[in-house]
């Protein structure tokens, strides 16, 4: 079996961990197999593959997409490594509004599921990070969504505190704004 599964602490979040094949000249690792992922809980077809480039201190999200466009992600780094962020939206949830983080690093080559119904967003712990996205629905912007990546009522336990965010993220609704 090339993966291992890891279900988060909270429902539907899967650390996935793929197994490397070392010789001498190097490694050779699947990062994705269709029957695994669907023996293992996520029958998500992905449909767009997105990688972004960071320096370190740049913080992306909290991004989501509502309704019939929401979005679930297979997340891993390329290059570098990132504190990875998911945060429960789903109406009825027992963990609605909780979030968990994990550190992804290129070298461990590990990747995280994060279902339809999660905001989700990173920060680049390294200069040089790329950081690649399978995503289970194409981008539409009148659906695209977000959170206030710092709202204190999250109290997400960010790495860092010297970040940069774009203009849009920094303008994101709070919590509470979303949940009225």
């Amino acid at each position: 079996m090339p993966f291992s599964f890891t279900p988060g602490p909270l429902a539907g979040l899967v650390l996935v961990t793929p197994r490397r094949f070392l010789d001498p000249r190097g490694w050779f690792q699947e990062t994705y197999k269709r029957s695994e992922f669907v023996d293992h809980g996520i029958p998500e077809t992905f449909v767009q593959d997105n990688l972004s480039y960071s320096s370190k201190g740049t913080l992306r999200g909290l991004h989501f997409q509502k309704g019939n466009s929401a979005q679930g992600k297979l997340v891993s780094v390329l290059a570098g490594a990132v504190w990875d962020v998911a945060v429960d939206l789903r109406v009825g949830s027992p963990t609605r509004g909780k979030w968990y983080g994990v550190e992804l690093r290129a070298e461990e080559a590990q990747l995280f599921y994060i279902p339809p119904g999660f905001a989700h967003g990173f920060v680049a712990l390294t200069d040089g990070t790329l950081f690649s996205y399978k995503c289970t629905a194409e981008y539409d912007k009148p659906s695209e969504a977000g959170l206030l990546w710092n709202d204190p009522e999250l109290n997400i336990a960010w790495p860092l505190t010297d970040v940069q965010v774009s203009e849009k993220d920094a303008l994101l609704p709070t919590w509470a704004e979303f949940t009225k």
